[in-house]
């Protein structure tokens, strides 16, 4: 008997989910291994889902918290602009766009749509986001701290055509290279994206052509309602209650004058999440448009209450979001938001999992590091060859109610690498002269927090502009159930007197300045508050902690 002809049965449609979800992971793959830059290639700043034809997310890959969350919201605003223009999606297209404001995210994510296509009509959407580590802008890295107002930050793509009939649209691709310092980088990434689309478009069609289109459509519309009911479940067995609190972000003077103000009301099957009493938008880069404030709320949620249910459009229909416009978490163009993607997504997540932790204390760690402290470089080479260079550093984990913070790990909203040593050495007139767990860092507790990291860049060649984006330079990581808050980050250049011996400047959280030849960042991020009173922890465990190196924060 023809497969397609048979009932959809609950084993047939596991296997064509996970076939989807598998084929969202295959999509990362191919993006990794076929970019350019080390941001992407090394550090896997990139993110994969697949869409069906009403939009709704079916599928997505274990990628980077920020840039899931916003996929959907981007992708149907997206498609709505396109609209507007008369055009529509054809078979063999790609489509290309940035804008935050319609995207999501941040102008160095960008996202690449590929509409597929069976028997004539949309089945489905590939989509992508990576980040590139140059698109223009004030500075290389296109993150200016200083930026106030969108146009500051870098190129602006509206949706256009990266691919037509299954030719790459050379324009598009000229218009992407002269409007970065980085023009053979950014060509060979996009086209690690298109490579990526291209494979879970493959993907996709295999699955229709071997069960048909009927019964993978009744398998997704499965999945989603599935997803939906278990996350119900889950939201039954989580307790009943409001919760208001607030949380703080520090502005371009190291002042922790920023509000976030939440409340959260979880009844039955339904949480309600109101951000009514936040900062209004500033003229910095903070603000962080609706998608990436859907982002933090989705990832919290999910990862204290339901981290087994595969992530689709289902799960999060119980989950109501009011952000008001025009401020922080949902800012009017347009207003800069370069930073409001990777440091502001964080502290969002720390509030929901603060007022989670209200209703379910014993479920909910301490708090991390909370930055992902960002540093952007660039400058011209020894070669004459301009270059640009970003990468975020790990922190300090909260300690978890039964188990320590992990030590110097991208935590929350990002999920990505390091840059490995040989290979930032490399590419770039940089040596790394220090990395290392930062001594006297993590929250005391029954439970510590994780330590943060030191990781040093010292310029070999050359002036260098840097960039800096950080948080938790003015306020420690919270401990939580009697522990202690971590130690607050901190950013030093260290350079030479006109004697040669060595000095020492603290940098702000938020800056930009030159670096010359021989000089020397050095990044030094914040613990992770500690679980408990540190009179209960394990003399075995302290005892470790001395062996290795790891003091607590004072």
């Amino acid at each position: 008997m023809d497969v397609r002809s048979r009932t959809l049965d609950p084993i047939t449609a596991e296997i064509i989910v996970s076939g989807l979800l598998y084929a969202s992971e295959e999509m990362g793959i191919a993006v990794r291994n076929a970019a350019y830059s080390p941001n992407i290639k090394e550090r896997l700043d990139h993110s994969c889902a697949i869409f069906d034809a009403k939009l709704r997310l079916v599928a997505q890959a274990e990628h980077i918290p920020v840039h899931l969350g916003s996929l959907p919201w981007g992708l149907r605003r997206t498609l709505e602009r396109i609209a507007t223009t008369g055009e529509a999606m054809r078979p063999g297209d790609q489509w290309v766009v940035n804008d935050p404001y319609l995207s999501g995210t941040h102008l160095n994510d960008v996202t690449v749509i590929r509409p597929i296509f069976v028997d004539g009509a949309i089945f489905g959407y590939a989509c992508n986001k990576a980040h590139h580590a140059d698109v223009g802008g004030m500075v290389p890295g296109s993150m200016p701290p200083s930026a106030r107002e969108l146009f500051a930050e870098g190129f602006i793509m509206p949706p256009m055509r990266l691919m037509r009939d299954d030719a790459v649209v050379p324009d598009t691709v000229a218009l992407f290279r002269a409007n970065s310092r980085t023009p053979e980088t950014r060509s060979g990434d996009l086209r690690a994206q298109l490579a990526g689309n291209v494979t879970g478009e493959r993907r996709v069609r295999e699955l229709v052509d071997r069960y048909g289109a009927a019964t993978v459509a009744d398998a997704v519309a499965k999945a989603i309602d599935d997803g939906e009911l278990r996350m119900r479940a889950a939201l039954r067995a989580f307790p009943d209650g409001v919760v208001n609190l607030s949380d703080v972000m520090e502005d371009a003077n190291g002042e922790p004058s920023i509000v976030l103000q939440l409340r959260l009301e979880k009844r039955g099957e339904r949480m309600m999440l109101d951000y009514t009493g936040t900062s209004p938008q500033l003229p910095m880069p903070l603000n962080a448009v609706y998608g990436v404030t859907l982002s933090g709320v989705y990832y919290a949620i999910r990862a204290l209450l339901a981290p087994d249910i595969p992530m689709n459009d289902g799960v999060f229909r119980p989950i109501e979001v009011h952000v008001p416009e025009g401020t922080l978490l949902n800012p009017h163009r347009p207003a800069p938001v370069s930073a409001g993607n990777v440091e502001t997504s964080m502290r969002n997540a720390d509030l929901v999992l603060a007022a989670l932790g209200m209703l379910a204390p014993e479920r909910v760690p301490a708090q991390s590091g909370g930055s992902m402290n960002n540093v952007m470089m660039g400058g011209i080479d020894e070669r004459g060859e301009p270059w640009a260079f970003y990468e975020t550093n790990g922190c300090g984990m909260g300690a978890r109610p039964e188990a320590d913070g992990v030590d110097a790990i991208q935590a929350h909203m990002t999920n990505t690498l390091n840059t490995p040593i040989e290979v930032l050495e490399r590419t770039f007139p940089l040596r790394v002269t220090r990395y290392e767990f930062a001594d006297a860092t993590a929250g005391a507790g029954r439970y510590r927090g994780g330590a943060g990291l030191v990781r040093a860049l010292q310029v070999r060649a050359g002036t260098a502009t840097i960039s800096l984006l950080g948080e938790r330079h003015a306020v420690r990581p919270h401990g939580s159930a009697g522990g202690s808050a971590g130690a607050t980050a901190r950013h030093t250049l260290v350079a030479a007197d006109d004697k040669g011996e060595p000095t020492m400047r603290t940098l702000p959280a938020k800056v930009t300045l030159q670096v010359n030849a021989g000089e020397t960042l050095v990044v030094q991020t914040a613990g992770g508050g500690g679980y408990g009173a540190s009179a209960q922890r394990d003399a075995a465990a302290a005892e470790r902690d001395a062996a290795n190196g790891i003091a607590s924060a004072p």
